[in-house]
């Protein structure tokens, strides 16, 4: 019920962000320039604030498991997507197969993952986020684009959950603790990786066709590898190798969530079938306020 209470505290948020797309309150540029204060701003001080904590060797350890299961994770989504999909049209099969290997790990799970579990949770969602920008902007342009001189150096080491990531790393293992003059300006723009990411889904969600959403055969197979297969297998593998329980509960917060908004973004930038991103996008963020508290609920029972 905890679970269900919180899933449901985000979908409020998307509703009121739904209602402000359909009053016209929020347009697309408004969308836009609020996902790049996200993206540039709001991003890298969760990294820096989730990581502000006292260094231990045990720690670095967790981390490291850490790092590795999320490779993991988002590899084996790979393997899982390409085994399923199999579409004549290139278009539709970029677009499932991205639905269905990148969750909306930042914006969904993130503010989850605090509530359920505290700091810990945020500190462990903030490396998979981490991971996950890693492979979007490498394997995950290369594969929508079908163009690998799209891969970029540059991109990669500039990308605002990339670089939040090695600013806060660095401060960690160094030991440097921010002084409060900084530190709370950084925490106070942390918080809001919670409302202003609902209301962008939320936006969406009101530009969606939900007709064709739940008429898409293509999208039901998307939405159950998404929401139920990928985080069901990483909840079998996390378990079977003993990882802290902590972390298992995390990172399925993290796989469960519905489709990363970014598979819609990346769509229309490399004419990819948008329609079908879009109502891959709206039907896994629905029925993911059924799926997630059941799948995290799973996690926590066998965890103990």
């Amino acid at each position: 019920m905890l679970i269900a209470q919180q899933v449901l505290v985000l979908f409020i948020l998307i509703g009121v962000g739904f209602l402000c797309g359909k009053k016209g309150i929020i347009n697309d540029v408004a969308s836009k320039k609020m996902t790049d204060i996200v993206l540039y701003v709001v991003t890298p001080c969760v990294m820096i604030s989730a990581f502000q904590r006292e260094f231990t060797f045990e720690l670095i350890g967790k981390m490291a498991v850490a790092v590795v299961c999320a490779a993991l994770i988002i590899a084996g989504s790979i393997v899982i997507a390409k085994l399923v999909f199999h579409d004549k049209n290139i278009g539709r099969q970029k677009v499932l197969e991205f639905s269905v290997i990148f969750s909306n790990c930042g914006f969904m799970s993130l503010p989850l993952q605090k509530a359920i579990l505290g700091d810990d949770g945020w500190f462990y969602g903030s490396i998979f986020v981490a991971v996950f920008n890693i492979f979007i902007w490498t394997y995950g342009l290369v594969a929508m684009s079908g163009d690998k001189k799209q891969l970029s150096f540059k991109k990669l080491v500039f990308n605002p959950g990339i670089s939040g990531v090695v600013i806060s790393a660095l401060l960690f293992v160094f030991r440097i603790d921010l002084p409060e003059i900084i530190s709370m300006p950084i925490d106070y723009l942390a918080e809001l990786n919670t409302p202003i990411p609902m209301l962008i889904i939320g936006y969406y969600l009101s530009k969606a066709d939900f007709k064709q959403a739940f008429t898409d055969i293509g999208g039901y197979i998307a939405m159950a590898v998404r929401l139920f297969l990928i985080p069901a297998v990483a909840l079998f593998a996390m378990v079977l190798f003993r990882v802290d329980s902590t972390i298992i509960v995390a990172f399925i917060i993290a796989s469960a969530a519905p489709t990363a908004a970014t598979t819609t973004m990346f769509s229309a930038k490399f004419n990819r079938d948008v329609e079908l991103s879009v109502s891959v996008v709206a039907s896994t963020t629905l029925v993911s306020i059924i799926s997630m508290p059941l799948l995290v609920a799973l996690a926590q029972t066998i965890t103990g």
